[in-house]
Protein backbone atom coordinates (compact mmCIF):
# COMPACT_ATOMS: atom_id res chain seq x y z
CA UNK A 1 0.00 0.00 0.00
CA UNK A 2 2.48 2.47 0.79
CA UNK A 3 4.81 1.65 -2.45
CA UNK A 4 1.62 2.24 -4.20
CA UNK A 5 0.89 5.44 -2.69
CA UNK A 6 4.93 6.59 -2.96
CA UNK A 7 4.39 5.59 -7.04
CA UNK A 8 1.09 7.27 -7.68
CA UNK A 9 2.40 10.67 -5.52
CA UNK A 10 5.92 10.70 -5.49
CA UNK A 11 6.06 14.58 -5.05
CA UNK A 12 3.56 14.60 -2.36
CA UNK A 13 5.14 12.10 -0.18
CA UNK A 14 8.28 13.52 -0.51
CA UNK A 15 7.28 16.97 0.32
CA UNK A 16 4.63 15.53 3.39
CA UNK A 17 6.18 17.84 6.06
CA UNK A 18 5.45 20.96 3.81
CA UNK A 19 2.35 20.09 2.88
CA UNK A 20 1.17 19.80 6.22
CA UNK A 21 2.74 23.03 7.36
CA UNK A 22 1.24 24.92 4.93
CA UNK A 23 -1.93 23.25 5.93
CA UNK A 24 -1.62 24.40 8.91
CA UNK A 25 -0.85 27.82 7.68
CA UNK A 26 -3.92 28.29 5.59
CA UNK A 27 -6.03 27.35 9.15
CA UNK A 28 -4.41 29.77 11.34
CA UNK A 29 -5.10 32.62 8.35
CA UNK A 30 -8.70 31.90 7.80
CA UNK A 31 -9.29 31.19 11.39
CA UNK A 32 -7.28 34.41 12.72
CA UNK A 33 -8.74 36.39 9.71
CA UNK A 34 -12.29 35.16 10.33
CA UNK A 35 -12.32 36.56 13.38
CA UNK A 36 -11.00 39.62 12.89
CA UNK A 37 -13.03 40.79 10.01
CA UNK A 38 -16.44 38.98 12.11
CA UNK A 39 -15.27 41.43 15.14
CA UNK A 40 -14.79 44.53 12.62
CA UNK A 41 -17.62 43.08 9.76
CA UNK A 42 -20.09 42.89 12.20
CA UNK A 43 -20.74 46.05 14.17
CA UNK A 44 -20.53 47.83 10.54
CA UNK A 45 -23.25 45.23 9.25
CA UNK A 46 -25.47 46.42 11.94
CA UNK A 47 -25.06 50.25 11.70
CA UNK A 48 -25.83 50.22 7.94
CA UNK A 49 -28.94 48.57 8.86
CA UNK A 50 -30.16 50.96 12.02
CA UNK A 51 -29.02 53.66 10.41
CA UNK A 52 -31.21 53.62 7.04
CA UNK A 53 -33.82 55.29 6.05
CA UNK A 54 -36.77 54.77 8.48
CA UNK A 55 -34.98 52.35 10.75
CA UNK A 56 -33.96 52.48 14.72
CA UNK A 57 -31.20 55.31 14.41
CA UNK A 58 -32.07 56.67 11.30
CA UNK A 59 -28.95 58.90 10.01
CA UNK A 60 -28.03 59.06 6.42
CA UNK A 61 -24.75 60.61 6.71
CA UNK A 62 -23.18 57.68 8.36
CA UNK A 63 -25.36 55.20 6.05
CA UNK A 64 -23.70 56.19 3.04
CA UNK A 65 -20.33 57.23 3.80
CA UNK A 66 -20.02 53.25 5.57
CA UNK A 67 -21.86 51.95 2.46
CA UNK A 68 -19.89 54.15 0.09
CA UNK A 69 -16.37 52.48 1.52
CA UNK A 70 -18.04 48.94 1.67
CA UNK A 71 -18.47 49.36 -2.01
CA UNK A 72 -15.20 50.40 -3.03
CA UNK A 73 -13.31 47.61 -1.00
CA UNK A 74 -15.61 44.95 -2.30
CA UNK A 75 -15.08 46.43 -6.17
CA UNK A 76 -11.67 45.58 -5.94
CA UNK A 77 -10.43 42.61 -7.08
CA UNK A 78 -8.49 40.90 -3.98
CA UNK A 79 -5.46 40.16 -6.06
CA UNK A 80 -5.21 43.86 -6.69
CA UNK A 81 -6.10 44.51 -2.93
CA UNK A 82 -2.92 42.30 -2.04
CA UNK A 83 -0.64 44.67 -3.81
CA UNK A 84 -2.44 47.84 -3.29
CA UNK A 85 -2.18 47.81 0.76
CA UNK A 86 1.26 46.53 0.89
CA UNK A 87 2.29 49.60 2.89
CA UNK A 88 -0.91 49.50 5.19
CA UNK A 89 0.34 45.61 5.85
CA UNK A 90 3.89 46.59 6.42
CA UNK A 91 2.66 48.99 8.71
CA UNK A 92 0.58 47.14 10.82
CA UNK A 93 2.62 43.65 10.72
CA UNK A 94 6.21 44.50 9.63
CA UNK A 95 6.15 42.16 6.68
CA UNK A 96 4.17 41.85 3.23
CA UNK A 97 5.02 37.82 2.74
CA UNK A 98 4.26 34.66 4.41
CA UNK A 99 1.26 33.85 6.69
CA UNK A 100 1.22 37.56 8.91
CA UNK A 101 1.82 39.26 5.59
CA UNK A 102 -1.53 37.89 4.40
CA UNK A 103 -3.50 38.49 7.16
CA UNK A 104 -3.90 42.21 6.69
CA UNK A 105 -5.24 41.61 3.28
CA UNK A 106 -6.85 38.81 4.19
CA UNK A 107 -9.31 41.21 6.68
CA UNK A 108 -9.41 43.58 4.61
CA UNK A 109 -10.78 41.95 2.12
CA UNK A 110 -13.55 39.80 3.86
CA UNK A 111 -14.65 42.61 6.18
CA UNK A 112 -16.68 44.27 3.68
CA UNK A 113 -18.36 40.89 2.55
CA UNK A 114 -19.25 40.33 6.25
CA UNK A 115 -20.52 43.78 6.61
CA UNK A 116 -23.09 43.22 3.99
CA UNK A 117 -23.48 39.27 4.78
CA UNK A 118 -24.88 41.10 8.48
CA UNK A 119 -27.04 43.61 6.99
CA UNK A 120 -28.91 41.57 4.54
CA UNK A 121 -29.32 39.21 7.13
CA UNK A 122 -31.01 41.82 9.43
CA UNK A 123 -32.89 43.36 7.00
CA UNK A 124 -34.73 40.18 6.77
CA UNK A 125 -36.20 40.24 10.55
CA UNK A 126 -39.74 40.84 10.54
CA UNK A 127 -40.21 45.03 11.30
CA UNK A 128 -43.59 43.89 13.27
CA UNK A 129 -41.64 42.22 16.07
CA UNK A 130 -38.91 45.66 15.97
CA UNK A 131 -42.47 47.76 16.11
CA UNK A 132 -43.39 46.19 18.93
CA UNK A 133 -40.24 46.20 20.86
CA UNK A 134 -40.36 50.19 19.85
CA UNK A 135 -43.68 50.81 21.16
CA UNK A 136 -42.89 48.60 24.22
CA UNK A 137 -40.33 51.26 24.95
CA UNK A 138 -37.24 49.22 24.55
CA UNK A 139 -34.24 51.54 23.78
CA UNK A 140 -32.16 50.86 20.34
CA UNK A 141 -29.39 48.72 21.61
CA UNK A 142 -32.15 46.47 23.47
CA UNK A 143 -34.05 46.33 19.44
CA UNK A 144 -30.62 45.23 18.64
CA UNK A 145 -29.49 43.09 21.10
CA UNK A 146 -32.66 41.55 22.17
CA UNK A 147 -34.61 41.57 18.87
CA UNK A 148 -32.58 41.39 15.30
CA UNK A 149 -29.68 38.98 16.69
CA UNK A 150 -31.53 36.71 17.69
CA UNK A 151 -34.02 37.02 14.95
CA UNK A 152 -31.64 36.70 12.58
CA UNK A 153 -29.18 34.35 14.61
CA UNK A 154 -29.98 31.37 11.62
CA UNK A 155 -28.66 34.42 9.16
CA UNK A 156 -25.82 34.69 11.22
CA UNK A 157 -24.35 31.72 11.28
CA UNK A 158 -24.79 30.91 7.55
CA UNK A 159 -23.04 34.44 6.75
CA UNK A 160 -20.25 33.28 8.97
CA UNK A 161 -20.09 29.94 7.40
CA UNK A 162 -19.88 31.43 3.85
CA UNK A 163 -17.37 34.14 4.90
CA UNK A 164 -15.34 31.18 6.26
CA UNK A 165 -15.49 29.38 3.12
CA UNK A 166 -14.70 32.60 0.66
CA UNK A 167 -11.75 33.00 3.29
CA UNK A 168 -9.91 29.51 2.56
CA UNK A 169 -10.31 30.45 -1.39
CA UNK A 170 -8.88 33.97 -0.54
CA UNK A 171 -5.83 32.50 1.69
CA UNK A 172 -5.08 30.15 -1.05
CA UNK A 173 -4.72 32.79 -3.68
CA UNK A 174 -2.94 35.10 -1.54
CA UNK A 175 0.22 32.41 -1.84
CA UNK A 176 0.37 33.77 -4.95
CA UNK A 177 2.22 36.26 -3.83
CA UNK A 178 3.68 34.96 -1.08
CA UNK A 179 1.28 34.50 1.58
CA UNK A 180 1.71 31.51 2.28
CA UNK A 181 -0.47 28.38 2.96
CA UNK A 182 -1.82 25.62 0.61
CA UNK A 183 -1.75 28.70 -1.85
CA UNK A 184 1.96 29.16 -1.73
CA UNK A 185 2.54 25.48 -1.67
CA UNK A 186 0.44 24.77 -4.89
CA UNK A 187 2.47 27.47 -6.72
CA UNK A 188 5.83 26.81 -5.67
CA UNK A 189 5.96 23.05 -5.95
CA UNK A 190 2.87 22.00 -8.12
CA UNK A 191 2.45 24.62 -10.76
CA UNK A 192 6.21 26.27 -11.13
CA UNK A 193 7.88 22.61 -11.27
CA UNK A 194 5.10 20.99 -13.17
CA UNK A 195 4.40 18.72 -10.46
CA UNK A 196 0.75 17.52 -10.79
CA UNK A 197 0.26 15.08 -7.78
CA UNK A 198 0.83 17.73 -5.97
CA UNK A 199 -1.63 20.57 -7.45
CA UNK A 200 -4.23 17.54 -7.20
CA UNK A 201 -3.79 17.00 -3.73
CA UNK A 202 -3.73 20.35 -2.80
CA UNK A 203 -6.80 20.93 -4.26
CA UNK A 204 -8.72 17.71 -2.83
CA UNK A 205 -7.20 18.93 0.35
CA UNK A 206 -8.95 22.53 -0.14
CA UNK A 207 -12.27 21.27 -1.03
CA UNK A 208 -12.30 19.36 2.27
CA UNK A 209 -11.56 22.15 4.50
CA UNK A 210 -14.34 23.46 2.70
CA UNK A 211 -17.07 20.55 2.87
CA UNK A 212 -15.71 20.70 6.82
CA UNK A 213 -16.45 24.39 7.09
CA UNK A 214 -19.85 23.85 5.50
CA UNK A 215 -21.04 21.09 7.52
CA UNK A 216 -19.84 22.77 10.48
CA UNK A 217 -22.50 25.59 9.59
CA UNK A 218 -25.11 23.55 8.55
CA UNK A 219 -24.83 21.24 11.82
CA UNK A 220 -24.98 24.39 13.80
CA UNK A 221 -28.15 25.67 11.48
CA UNK A 222 -30.06 22.26 12.47
CA UNK A 223 -29.39 22.68 16.31
CA UNK A 224 -30.39 26.18 16.31
CA UNK A 225 -34.02 24.98 14.85
CA UNK A 226 -34.63 21.88 16.30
Amino acid sequence: MESAITNLLPNVVNLYPEMINALFETIYMVFISGIISTLIGFPIGVTLVVTRKGSILENAVINNVIGKIINIFRSIPFIILLAAIMPITKFIVGTTIGTEGALVPLVFGSTPFVARQIETVLLDVDKGVIEAAQSMGSSPLEIIYRVMLPEGLGGIIYAITITTVSLIGLSAMAGTVGGGGLGDFAIRYGYQYFQTDVMIVTVIILLILVNIVQSIGDLLLRKLNN
